[in-house]
């Protein structure tokens, strides 16, 4: 009896301590978020998301008007092409990261998040397109503000129109579970599991 008590009392402390923590993560964010834009209130570097070469066309023109930046492309188009977009536009190879781990938004920003704090990058230029932004930047808030890591975003104009709203209510979620143990559920989005996850289902009920 008094060892069940005893679990039941490490059970709720490991409850507890996980709430508290999860809690502070989130309600922090916004403050993390103000120290990194006031420390750094220029981006130091430009992170685009892949989706279409255009994002890159367009990120290389951006890039070219501006002093020397370090460019992410995450899992955007085949290594050749991209780097040959930036080459066109005079952007040198050296500035260029082309990352490929990234199979969906909110991957594209917990792949690379160790390799801006490893940079020591505190704030970003984030690009993707207009349609995508707002997804985006609801993930970018959580994942990066998180982090210490501000952004400022730029849209890539298209005819596009808007994503649904499901789409960042669930990517959101997906951001949350991150933050709390580093691990982004994209199981739950791919469809190759769905039959696991209802044989999973089936058990638990």
């Amino acid at each position: 009896m008094r060892a069940k008590k005893c679990k039941y009392r490490i059970g709720f402390y490991v409850f507890l301590f996980a709430t508290v923590f999860f809690l502070y993560s989130i309600l922090s964010i916004p403050l993390k978020i103000a120290i990194a834009r006031h420390q750094q209130p220029t981006p130091q570097a430009i992170l685009t998301l892949g989706g279409g070469h255009q994002r890159e066309v367009f990120t290389a023109d951006f890039a070219s008007r501006l002093p020397p930046l370090p460019i992410w492309v995450s899992t955007g188009s085949e290594a050749s092409r991209a780097r040959k977009i930036f080459q066109d536009a005079g952007i040198s190879p050296l500035w260029l990261y082309l990352d490929y781990r990234a199979t969906d938004t909110v991957t594209n920003f917990t792949t690379l998040v160790k390799d801006f704090q490893k940079h020591k990058i505190k704030h970003l230029f984030l690009i993707t397109s207009d349609f995508h932004l707002p997804r985006a930047k609801a993930i970018a808030n959580l994942v990066l503000g998180s982090q210490g890591i501000t952004f400022t975003p730029i849209s890539l104009p298209t005819n596009r129109a808007p994503e649904p709203k499901v789409k960042t209510i669930r990517d959101i979620s997906r951001s949350l579970l991150w933050i709390l143990t580093r691990r982004t559920g994209s199981i739950l989005i791919n469809p190759l599991f769905l039959p696991q996850i209802f044989e999973l289902w089936l058990i638990l009920n």
